[in-house]
């Protein structure tokens, strides 16, 4: 499975990238929202983790960008979960709400996979 991760923390980039590398998917890593909508459209991910607070593109700005076009599933992440939860994630356009920080990121690897099953 090709999995985007769009985060503009390296740490939390590294460690989803790892745990996910570690089941045999293929990466990509944006480091901002921008970034991340230029890799979604050239790369054509299954999946996407999607952050919400990023420079130059927030999560919800890169999921209106993406808008019905996705055929990937996307996970909105974020450390605001007070702001963001599962049904502001799914009227946004998202799949799935995780709120950071990951408690057991291969918990988190085996919500994605079977996501996009």
């Amino acid at each position: 499975m090709k999995i985007l991760v769009v985060d503009d923390e390296p740490l939390v980039r590294r460690s989803l990238g790892r745990a996910l590398k570690s089941r045999g998917h293929e990466i990509l890593e944006a480091e901002d929202g921008l970034q991340g909508l230029t890799m979604w459209r050239e790369q054509k991910p299954d999946l996407v983790f999607l952050d919400v607070l990023m420079p130059k593109m927030t999560g919800p700005q890169v999921l209106a960008e993406m808008g019905s076009q996705h055929n990937g599933k996307v996970i909105l992440i974020s450390a605001f979960s007070g702001e963001h939860n599962m049904e502001t994630a799914v009227q946004m356009g998202a799949d799935l709400f995780i709120p950071k920080p990951f408690e057991d990121i291969f918990s988190i690897v085996s919500v994605a996979e079977d996501l996009v099953k």
